[in-house]
């Protein structure tokens, strides 16, 4: 198997609902586990907490779980996942899925590098970057 890196992303108690909101928004399969399946949790009310999830779509993995009331919990903050490439209609539709419910930070438009960028705070905190290769056509 070959080294990858992915973004493993960490909520208080929604984590499934984030998960299936991702599958929604980049399709793939996602699997789940939660803290009963693996005979962890140590508070019985999180039984049903996720300990792990995994989306793996096209071009893509994204993890999460839920941090139990027992660990501390910081948020989702100073950190951005980016998506990136060429395919103008497949990244727009994942900008306009992301971006309902969520809060544009920099709308997505022609950036000074020719490229199409914008950033966003999704409806579930996470921020997002989206630059697409070409988008803004030849500069003259």
């Amino acid at each position: 198997m070959p080294v990858t890196l992915n973004p493993y992303l960490n909520f208080r108690g929604n984590a499934r609902e984030a998960m299936e909101y991702y599958r929604s928004v980049f399709g793939g399969e996602l699997n789940v586990s939660t803290f009963a399946d693996f005979q962890s949790a140590e508070d019985p009310s999180e039984n049903d907490l996720v300990m792990h999830a995994q989306l793996d779509g096209p071009g893509l993995t994204l993890m999460g779980a839920d941090v139990p009331n027992r660990m501390d919990y910081n948020g989702l903050s100073g950190f951005s996942v980016s998506l990136s490439g060429d395919d103008d209609a497949t990244l727009r539709g994942y900008w306009d899925k992301l971006a309902d419910g969520g809060t544009i930070v920099q709308p997505l438009e022609v950036a000074p590098w020719g490229d199409a960028f914008g950033m966003l705070v999704d409806r579930f905190g996470v921020s997002w970057l989206v630059n697409i290769a070409g988008a803004g056509g030849s500069s003259s």
